[in-house]
């Protein structure tokens, strides 16, 4: 079953904000902007450098263990995350771009900087309303997980990219895991006891690895309603990408390889049981220690770069693709998507 896209997109795409210090326990900031403002990362970067890994190696992915005991160690991971690791940002600096890329494997279409018109619809699978676009028959299949501010324009725009644009097709869906009641903006700035206190009944509401736990059997779901599609890989922005972690590190991971843009909450010891290919494209807001000691931690195929020069949120709900720089570099970052998911997938 579709529906009209218009439907699920937010009512506004504004925000003025001005974080105060919230009660669950993140170190906050001042800006103006008109997108979300909100900060997952750890800590604001105080540099610039953009690095970037590939290795070759790939070792078996673990078949063995328990999900539940997983999933409870994961959430209190999470729980102590949350409350010392919402980040600051800052202005965006003017660096160039220190990484370019191969242009073969993608041809991207011009990136469209407002009212975007979504390619896919929405279905209903494996009990979530889930935004589904890409070509039929094709055997390659990518579970995107948005950010807290659900379905945006520029991740929608950025899941039509990867369906259609690379060498290789995928059918690309991203689940409604917050059932239609995604971060409102309206919470922002949390200046107030009410707004801090929605805020963090949001997070206490829908941590990750609760939803990781949930990832293997809709992917399940997915294959049972899509059975051409052979090989999975997962990409998640900001809160996804803990999700991501999460449930690439579990040993009843489904996917062949996964992908981390600007990830919140970025901690070393996830990369530990990550045994599959995975790419973390880094902004300048996340801790470069962490993700330093993340990618020393992974020990199958990686790429980790930071694009030094963007916040957190450039692929996603808080890209303004109204600045050239952000659009080239968002354009740049789903490139890089691309190239990872045509080596590995």
């Amino acid at each position: 079953m579709s529906v009209p896209l218009s439907k699920h997109l937010p009512k506004s795409r504004t925000a003025a904000v001005t974080i105060a210090a919230s009660s669950i326990g993140a170190n906050q900031y001042s800006t103006t902007s008109s997108r979300p403002q909100l900060c997952l990362s750890t800590q604001l970067s105080n540099t610039t450098a953009a690095t970037s890994t590939t290795t070759n190696t790939y070792p078996a992915r673990t078949s063995s263990g328990s999900r539940s005991i997983i999933a409870t160690q994961a959430n209190s991971n999470f729980h102590r995350l949350l409350t010392t690791n919402l980040g600051n940002t800052a202005r965006m600096s003017t660096m160039p771009a220190q990484h370019g890329h191969s242009e073969a494997c993608c041809n991207i279409p011009p990136i469209v900087s407002q009212g975007y018109d979504a390619k896919g619809s929405y279905e209903e699978l494996g009990g979530y309303k889930t935004y589904v676009t890409g070509p039929s028959g094709t055997t390659k299949g990518l579970v995107t997980i948005y950010d807290i501010f659900g379905y945006y324009p520029q991740t929608l725009q950025g899941a039509d990219i990867i369906a259609s644009s690379g060498a290789a097709k995928y059918k690309v869906f991203i689940p409604d895991w917050f059932k239609g009641d995604p971060a409102d903006l309206e919470w922002f700035p949390p200046n107030t006891e009410e707004k801090q206190k929605k805020l963090g009944g949001f997070f206490q509401k829908y941590p990750p690895p609760s939803v990781a736990g949930e990832v293997p059997g809709y992917v399940k779901a997915l294959s049972e309603k899509y059975p051409e599609i052979k090989e999975w890989a997962i990409l998640g922005f900001c809160w996804g990408g803990k999700v991501v972690s999460i449930a690439t590190s579990s040993p009843e991971n489904p996917f062949k390889a996964g992908v981390e843009a600007h990830p919140a909450m970025v901690d070393p010891k996830d990369a530990e049981g990550i045994k599959i290919p995975l790419a973390l494209l880094a902004s300048k807001d996340e801790n470069p220690d962490d993700v330093k000691k993340f990618e020393a931690n992974l020990t199958g195929p990686k790429h980790v770069e930071t694009f030094g020069d963007q916040i957190h949120g450039w692929m996603a709900a808080r890209s303004d693709l109204e600045d050239e720089r952000v659009k080239s570099e968002y354009k740049r970052g789903y490139e890089t998507v691309l190239g990872f998911l045509s080596e590995h997938l």
